[in-house]
Protein backbone atom coordinates (compact mmCIF):
# COMPACT_ATOMS: atom_id res chain seq x y z
CA UNK A 1 0.00 0.00 0.00
CA UNK A 2 1.33 3.42 -0.98
CA UNK A 3 1.28 5.79 1.52
CA UNK A 4 -0.52 9.13 0.86
CA UNK A 5 1.13 11.58 -1.28
CA UNK A 6 1.10 14.95 1.23
CA UNK A 7 3.16 12.73 3.36
CA UNK A 8 6.75 12.33 3.53
CA UNK A 9 9.79 11.12 5.44
CA UNK A 10 12.39 13.06 6.27
CA UNK A 11 15.34 13.73 8.91
CA UNK A 12 13.82 16.09 11.75
CA UNK A 13 15.90 18.97 13.02
CA UNK A 14 15.53 20.24 16.97
CA UNK A 15 12.81 22.77 16.12
CA UNK A 16 11.03 19.30 15.76
CA UNK A 17 11.31 17.89 19.31
CA UNK A 18 8.24 18.93 20.82
CA UNK A 19 6.37 17.13 17.86
CA UNK A 20 8.19 13.80 18.37
CA UNK A 21 7.19 14.09 21.96
CA UNK A 22 4.10 14.21 21.56
CA UNK A 23 4.13 12.03 18.86
CA UNK A 24 6.01 9.86 21.29
CA UNK A 25 3.49 9.95 24.60
CA UNK A 26 0.67 9.55 21.92
CA UNK A 27 1.67 6.86 20.29
CA UNK A 28 2.62 4.95 23.90
CA UNK A 29 -0.70 5.80 25.16
CA UNK A 30 -2.62 4.34 22.34
CA UNK A 31 -0.47 1.16 21.80
CA UNK A 32 0.59 -0.04 25.52
CA UNK A 33 -2.82 0.76 26.87
CA UNK A 34 -3.46 -2.97 28.72
CA UNK A 35 -0.33 -4.03 28.04
CA UNK A 36 1.85 -1.67 30.67
CA UNK A 37 0.87 -0.24 33.77
CA UNK A 38 -1.83 2.32 33.73
CA UNK A 39 0.24 4.86 35.95
CA UNK A 40 3.20 4.27 33.35
CA UNK A 41 1.44 5.72 30.44
CA UNK A 42 -0.56 8.75 32.86
CA UNK A 43 2.59 10.14 34.25
CA UNK A 44 4.31 10.03 30.89
CA UNK A 45 5.99 13.85 30.06
CA UNK A 46 5.82 15.57 26.62
CA UNK A 47 7.73 18.32 28.22
CA UNK A 48 10.28 15.72 29.52
CA UNK A 49 10.53 13.94 26.42
CA UNK A 50 10.57 16.94 24.79
CA UNK A 51 14.39 17.88 26.10
CA UNK A 52 15.34 14.09 25.43
CA UNK A 53 14.69 14.62 22.04
CA UNK A 54 16.22 17.90 21.95
CA UNK A 55 19.47 16.64 23.38
CA UNK A 56 19.56 14.02 20.64
CA UNK A 57 18.40 15.91 17.77
CA UNK A 58 21.31 18.67 18.91
CA UNK A 59 23.87 15.84 19.05
CA UNK A 60 27.02 16.46 17.38
CA UNK A 61 27.53 12.83 17.04
CA UNK A 62 24.21 11.10 17.46
CA UNK A 63 24.57 7.37 18.30
CA UNK A 64 21.05 6.68 16.22
CA UNK A 65 19.62 8.35 13.01
CA UNK A 66 16.06 9.42 13.11
CA UNK A 67 13.67 9.54 10.79
CA UNK A 68 10.01 11.35 10.89
CA UNK A 69 6.97 11.09 8.79
CA UNK A 70 5.57 14.06 8.69
CA UNK A 71 2.11 15.08 6.85
CA UNK A 72 -0.33 18.09 6.37
CA UNK A 73 -0.87 18.07 9.78
CA UNK A 74 2.67 17.35 11.65
CA UNK A 75 4.51 14.71 12.57
CA UNK A 76 2.88 11.31 12.81
CA UNK A 77 5.27 8.85 13.22
CA UNK A 78 9.04 8.06 13.73
CA UNK A 79 11.62 5.53 13.03
CA UNK A 80 15.61 5.52 14.86
CA UNK A 81 18.28 2.72 13.98
CA UNK A 82 21.96 2.56 14.05
CA UNK A 83 24.05 -0.16 12.30
CA UNK A 84 26.92 -1.72 13.99
CA UNK A 85 29.08 -4.51 12.53
CA UNK A 86 26.89 -5.12 9.11
CA UNK A 87 23.24 -5.62 11.38
CA UNK A 88 21.03 -2.65 12.03
CA UNK A 89 18.83 -2.30 15.07
CA UNK A 90 15.83 -0.35 14.70
CA UNK A 91 15.88 0.89 18.64
CA UNK A 92 11.93 2.46 17.84
CA UNK A 93 9.08 2.37 15.25
CA UNK A 94 6.06 4.66 16.48
CA UNK A 95 2.46 5.76 14.35
CA UNK A 96 -0.27 7.47 16.02
CA UNK A 97 -3.08 5.47 15.91
CA UNK A 98 -4.78 7.59 13.01
CA UNK A 99 -1.62 7.16 10.86
CA UNK A 100 -1.52 3.29 10.74
CA UNK A 101 -2.93 1.52 7.93
CA UNK A 102 -2.06 3.80 5.75
CA UNK A 103 1.63 2.41 4.35
CA UNK A 104 3.55 4.93 6.17
CA UNK A 105 4.86 2.59 8.89
CA UNK A 106 6.41 0.25 5.78
CA UNK A 107 7.35 2.93 3.92
CA UNK A 108 8.80 4.73 6.85
CA UNK A 109 10.48 1.10 7.79
CA UNK A 110 11.45 0.81 4.83
CA UNK A 111 13.80 4.54 3.88
CA UNK A 112 15.35 3.85 7.37
CA UNK A 113 16.20 -0.01 5.72
CA UNK A 114 17.72 1.59 2.72
CA UNK A 115 19.74 4.30 4.80
CA UNK A 116 21.06 1.43 7.20
CA UNK A 117 22.24 -0.24 4.16
CA UNK A 118 23.70 2.44 2.41
CA UNK A 119 25.78 2.51 5.74
CA UNK A 120 26.95 -1.45 5.34
CA UNK A 121 23.81 -3.34 6.93
CA UNK A 122 22.72 -6.27 5.60
CA UNK A 123 20.49 -7.14 8.24
CA UNK A 124 17.83 -5.64 10.59
CA UNK A 125 16.54 -6.64 14.05
CA UNK A 126 13.78 -4.84 16.04
CA UNK A 127 12.22 -5.68 19.76
CA UNK A 128 8.41 -5.53 19.81
CA UNK A 129 6.62 -5.75 23.47
CA UNK A 130 4.68 -9.37 23.61
CA UNK A 131 1.55 -8.73 23.18
CA UNK A 132 1.69 -6.13 20.60
CA UNK A 133 -1.23 -8.05 18.22
CA UNK A 134 -1.20 -5.39 15.95
CA UNK A 135 2.77 -4.94 15.66
CA UNK A 136 3.41 -8.59 15.40
CA UNK A 137 1.02 -8.68 12.22
CA UNK A 138 2.83 -5.97 10.79
CA UNK A 139 6.24 -6.70 11.12
CA UNK A 140 4.84 -10.33 10.34
CA UNK A 141 3.24 -8.85 6.56
CA UNK A 142 6.74 -7.36 6.28
CA UNK A 143 8.42 -10.99 6.14
CA UNK A 144 9.46 -10.06 9.99
CA UNK A 145 10.72 -13.96 11.79
CA UNK A 146 9.76 -14.08 15.24
CA UNK A 147 12.66 -15.04 17.17
CA UNK A 148 14.54 -14.69 20.37
CA UNK A 149 12.50 -13.54 23.61
CA UNK A 150 13.31 -11.49 26.75
CA UNK A 151 12.44 -10.39 30.02
CA UNK A 152 12.64 -6.39 30.63
CA UNK A 153 13.33 -4.48 33.26
CA UNK A 154 12.87 -1.02 34.65
CA UNK A 155 9.10 -0.30 33.26
CA UNK A 156 8.62 -3.10 31.93
CA UNK A 157 9.16 -5.15 34.95
CA UNK A 158 7.39 -9.05 34.27
CA UNK A 159 7.10 -8.13 30.51
CA UNK A 160 9.04 -9.53 27.66
CA UNK A 161 9.47 -8.31 24.02
CA UNK A 162 10.10 -10.49 21.02
CA UNK A 163 13.41 -10.11 18.14
CA UNK A 164 11.57 -9.60 14.86
CA UNK A 165 14.95 -10.53 12.16
CA UNK A 166 15.13 -9.61 8.71
CA UNK A 167 18.72 -11.47 7.79
CA UNK A 168 18.44 -9.85 4.11
CA UNK A 169 17.50 -5.73 4.68
CA UNK A 170 17.15 -5.87 0.94
CA UNK A 171 13.69 -7.29 1.86
CA UNK A 172 12.57 -4.36 3.13
CA UNK A 173 13.69 -1.78 0.80
CA UNK A 174 11.38 -0.82 -1.56
CA UNK A 175 11.01 1.88 -4.07
CA UNK A 176 11.68 5.44 -2.98
CA UNK A 177 8.48 7.31 -2.56
CA UNK A 178 9.25 9.82 -0.28
CA UNK A 179 10.81 13.09 -0.32
CA UNK A 180 10.75 16.77 1.44
CA UNK A 181 8.84 18.92 -0.67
Amino acid sequence: MEHPPECHILPPGPGDALALAEVHVRAWRETYAGLLPALLLDRMSVPLHARRWRAILTSERPKETVLCVEGPKGILGYCAADTQGGSALVSTLYLVREAQGQGLGRALLSTQARLQASRGARALRLWMLEGNHRARGFYERLGGLAGERRALRGWGQGQHEIAFDWPNIGSLIGPVTSSRP
